[in-house]
Order: structure tokens, then sequence, then C-alpha cells
């Protein structure tokens, strides 16, 4: 296929390459940017306890189709779940959003919820519960948190430097003394103290599954993105090239593009990154898996790694299907030569009990 269409590479121990490769080799700037950007999921199981949400894997309900949709501003997920069991099983579900940290950011990029996000059952909206969890290097501090007062919204947005755009209480002098005693605050530049926590946030309902019928669910959202101006680089950069497979097709095109734009060579690029793994806490994993890979225009490229060969559906999309899929690794998508930034700021997530 042509150099400015897609070519995927499996990932490393996945087998024979299926074909050619569009990849890329950038400088360490835009490499850092690409490794950063948070990543959503699929919804898994779970079960909610007094440490929070646990993971969990059902035998009854299968995962009979997923199919996912990928672009630079774009993720649309839709599932079929059949409950395989004599009776009716009732699960909670579990969507989980990126981790992000309380105290001060310049701007809400990647944080929070993402634009455009809906949950849908069945075709129509599903009301959803919030849970979320305060982290300090690796220990869950929300309970210390609630035990010194602080509200939901205290934790999870931190008074005058929530990124949201939120009011939010201030904190008492006595509340600050403690949290700055006990390491729970950290200080900004040279005089400001914001929290050192982070907060990982995820939405669950419960859904019933009837024995022998098919539940359909939805979400659609705009992805948080590592997004810029990527510059052609032709040394040695073995993390990138791991990450989305990339090999030295993809560079006669990308320089190519880079001459195209001037004198800085730049070609404008995208990140996006997708949880596939918690697929697997369904009965068999994703027994019908489609991946449906979407440029914004035909000239615009995309390099991951990924099993399976891909199928040109029309000049702007590309298809995998597998059969029985069980995700060893999660998706990174490098899309090149995109229109605009493709940022989405997040949005305050939903506080509800």
């Amino acid at each position: 296929m042509g150099a400015t269409d897609f070519c995927i590479a499996a990932p490393p121990g996945a087998g024979a390459r299926q074909g050619g490769l569009i990849g890329v080799r950038t400088l360490a700037a835009a490499l850092a940017i690409a490794s950063a950007v948070p990543a959503m999921a699929n919804d898994g199981i779970a079960a909610q306890s007094a440490g929070g949400i646990v993971f969990g894997k059902t035998d009854a309900v299968a995962m009979k189709k997923e199919v996912l949709s990928v672009s630079a501003g774009l993720i649309k997920v839709e599932y079929e779940f059949l409950n395989e069991s004599q009776s009716d099983v009732e699960e909670t579900i579990f969507f989980p959003l990126p981790e992000y940290a309380a105290g001060y950011h310049g701007s809400p990029t990647y944080y929070g919820q993402p634009q455009q996000f809906t949950i849908e059952v069945d075709g129509k909206r599903k009301p959803y519960d919030t849970n979320f969890v305060a982290m300090l290097a690796g220990k869950d501090v929300t309970a210390r948190l609630r035990q010194l007062g602080l509200t939901d919204q205290q934790i999870a947005y931190f008074p005058s430097h929530t990124p949201f755009d939120q009011q939010v209480a201030s904190l008492s002098e006595a509340q600050r003394a403690i949290l700055l005693k006990e390491g729970l605050l950290a200080q900004l530049y040279d005089e400001e103290w914001v929290p050192a926590w982070t907060v990982k946030v995820s939405y669950l309902w419960q859904q019933t599954f009837p024995a022998g019928k098919v539940v359909r669910v939805r979400h659609q959202y705009a992805p948080f993105v590592a997004a810029g101006s990527a510059a052609t680089y032709l040394g040695d950069d073995k993390e990138f090239e791991r990450k989305y497979c990339t090999d030295q097709g993809f560079q006669k095109t990308w320089q190519r593009l880079a001459a195209r734009a001037g004198e800085n060579g730049v070609v404008n690029a995208v990140a996006v990154s997708y949880i596939l793994t918690t697929g697997n806490t369904w009965k068999n994993g994703i027994e019908d898996f489609s991946l449906n890979l979407i440029k914004g225009k035909p000239d615009e490229l995309i390099s991951l790694c990924f099993p399976g060969t891909f199928t040109k559906v029309n000049p702007t999309t590309l298809q995998v299907r597998l059969r029985n899929f069980r995700p060893q690794q999660d998706l990174d998508v490098y899309f090149g030569n995109v229109e605009g930034s493709g940022m989405h700021e997040g949005v305050a997530p939903a506080i509800r009990p």
C-alpha cells in the first residue's frame, strides 16, 4: 500500500508483521508529550467494598461483540453482552477516568471527564455513581482526608486551584496545618502549597443482565490526547519505535511532509491511548472484536502496534477484526499530519453519591 495509507505492525512477540508500516521518529520533546497521554479504558466488572473498587471477573456474562472506533478527535465504543447462565445476573460495571493531580495545573487538557462523554444502555442514557480515591505515594489517603473534614469537592477539586473553574470552599487553618505536617501538601514554586495527592475517578452503575438476553452498551467521548508539532528526526529513538512499531518506510513520507511544511520541517501529530486489557474481565475475553482507525482526511497518517490484518474500508478508515480476543497490551495510536491540535480540555467529573 502507498506511503499515505495505513500500515500496522504486530506488537513484539505477536508474530510476523502484517505488511508494511507507517511510523515516525520524533524529537525527544515530542516523545515526552506522546508518552504522557492519559488513557481511557474498556468497561470492566467491579465490586465496591470498604477499600473502594475491587476489580473482578464474571463467568456468566460474555462480551459477545465490541466495536472500537478511534480517531484523533473521537472515541466510540459499542458492546454487546450476553448472560449465558440460566439466571439473571446483576453486576457493577466501572468506567475509569484518567488519574489527575489534585494540585495546580496550567490547564485541564489532560484531566477530569472528557468532553462529549455519554453512557447508553440499550439506546437510553444511563445514570451512574462516582467512586474516587485520593492517592499519595501508592497509598489511599481518602479516608484520612475525610477524617480531617475535607468534602468530596475539596478532595477532588482543591480550593482555588481547581482546573475546572468550580467554586470550592477553602480549607481551615487547622486543616492546612495538619495536611502540611503529614506531607499531604506540596510546595508549588517557592511560596504556595497545594495537594500532593492524585485523584482516581471511576463511574459505576448496576447493570442487570437477563438470562439469554443481549444488552447493548455504548460510550462516546473526545479523547485526551498528546498533541503538537513533531519534527522529523533521523536519530536512534528506540522507545518511540517500540511504542508505535515504526520503521524506515514511514520516514520518507514524513520527511516529504516536513519539507512541504517549510523551514522548521514540522508535522502536526496527535497520540491517543486506550486501555484494552480490562476487556479480559468478561467471560471468554472479547469474542468478536473490531477496531476501526479513522483518519480526519485521506492523507492523515497512522502508526501503532497491533496484531491482525487490517483492511482498508474506505479512504479514511482501516479495520481489523479478531475472534476470541484477549488483549495482551493496551492501545497506543499515533496520528500524523492532522488538522489542528486535537486538544479537548476535560471538564469536572460528576461527583454523585
